[in-house]
């Protein structure tokens, strides 16, 4: 079980590490059910040229051309590029993260200019400022320890190691974006997402509710008390940072989280750990989940997932415009699937050739059924659960799931032969393959 995203907060050990692996994809599937009567974003604002009312001309086209084809790929929304018009990105991000160094190199990769990087403190700091035509990409504000104060509203400098505090970050976060939304049409620059759409990727609760009423298959919903077994999550929480798995079986509670607990004189603190930790006593339980109950909890049933050499495994699924163009498959003697936890990686074809090609087909379509209730986010990571019962459930839709070195994509994809930035890049010049 993942989440990859904020990275508001860290492990105490070392930093994560990322899934690689080697995909191979050879179908189309039609759209999914959650754009039947899907509202049109505004969005369409300042496309590709520094002529604004140029720009706004073929964005009123664009507009109806996507309220006709009811698709949520944005290829639809910002292009494919015209060449004869200058495209420019801009990138808002933490200018030393590796996010923001591998989508550069996917765009000089494609012959366009260099993006124009726009901190994350800029924007917190009021000083960001956006260009006409610019196509403007929001990444993750984690990692770094000023932008997560700024973001939770501190006065002093944050414990990047603490479970806790998601609340504020989260409302920060989504305050910080809707701000950041509005600079943009402003400006009359392009966006690759919504503030609804990120924001309700980061609010577990929200995406499970939004993801069940459209029919897509997600594990039931389960008690926060403790009282059952379950997945128990943060609900704004990431990287699998505070997640308890709890079995109950009768008077007897086990329970296994990321999640360090340390008591001190003045209370109980919960630390992220790269070290997978077991709890069978009731106090420690309960005390870890009133710790985590401030930032508020989301539980999900178990699912008994598919196993690989004695593993349990899963998904995680990288869409581009709405289609699936990367996969990689994870491993684990533990109930979380996190490299950084001691997860491990799989392979495809092995994973594929145990499921089928019917049932594979089947995942993807699952997957690119639960992107299509995001539109307007351009690109997501989608974790999939594979249950023993030949039934499969989203167990998470990330905002910021596309980090995965290396990890080529799937056949006849925009990310055939490229990484998942690369793939991006391709959708929005309408280049789909080598």
């Amino acid at each position: 079980m993942t989440g990859a995203g904020a990275g508001s907060h860290g492990a105490r050990e070392s930093g994560d590490l990322r899934d690689l692996a080697g995909p191979d994809r050879t179908h189309d599937l039609a759209g999914p059910d959650c754009l039947r009567g899907a509202a049109v974003p505004d969005d369409l604002h300042g496309l590709a040229g520094a002529d604004g009312s140029r720009a706004l001309a073929r964005a009123r086209d664009l507009r109806e051309s996507w309220e006709l084809a009811g698709s949520s790929d944005l290829r639809g929304v910002v292009g494919p590029h015209n060449p004869g018009l200058p495209l420019g990105f801009a990138v808002v991000g933490n200018p030393d993260n590796g996010r923001v160094k591998l989508f550069a190199e996917a765009v000089r990769a494609e012959g366009l200019p260099e993006p124009r990087i726009v901190s994350w403190l800029e924007v917190l700091r009021g000083e960001a400022s956006f260009r006409v035509g610019e196509l403007v990409r929001v990444d993750s504000p984690g990692e770094d320890a000023e932008v997560t104060r700024l973001l939770r509203g501190a006065d002093q400098p944050v414990d990047m190691y603490r479970a806790e505090g998601t609340r504020e970050w989260y409302q920060g976060f989504t305050a910080a974006l809707a701000e950041l939304e509005r600079s943009i049409d402003d400006a009359g620059a392009a966006r690759l997402f919504t503030t609804k759409g990120v924001a309700t990727a980061f609010d577990k609760r929200a995406t499970h509710a939004l993801l069940s009423d459209a029919g897509v298959s997600v594990p039931p919903a389960a008690a926060i008390d403790g009282s059952e077994s379950a997945f128990i999550k943060i609900r704004h929480g990431s990287s699998a940072s505070g997640v308890v798995a709890l079995t109950v079986r009768g008077a007897r509670r086990r329970a296994v989280t990321s999640a360090e607990l340390v008591r001190t004189a003045t209370g109980v603190e919960l630390y992220n750990s790269l070290k997978v930790r077991t709890y069978l006593r009731d106090s420690d339980i309960d005390d870890v989940l009133a710790a985590l109950a401030p930032d508020g909890l989301h539980a999900e049933r178990w699912v008994r997932k598919l196993s690989i050499a004695g593993r349990d495994c899963d998904l995680r699924v990288v869409t581009v415009g709405g289609r699936a163009t990367h996969a990689v498959v994870r491993t684990s003697a533990s109930p979380m699937t996190n490299l950084h936890l001691g997860g491990q990686r799989g392979d495809l074809a092995t994973f594929q050739a145990l499921v089928g090609e019917k049932r594979w087909l089947t995942i993807l379509n699952l997957v690119e059924s639960a992107a299509a209730c995001f539109p307007g986010v351009h690109c997501l990571g989608i974790d999939v659960l594979p249950g023993a019962d030949g039934l499969d459930y989203i167990g998470e839709v990330n905002a910021y799931g596309d980090l995965l070195p290396n990890l080529m994509g799937l056949p006849g994809t925009p990310g055939e032969g490229v990484g998942t930035y690369g793939a991006q890049v391709r959708s929005l010049i309408g280049r789909k393959t080598l």
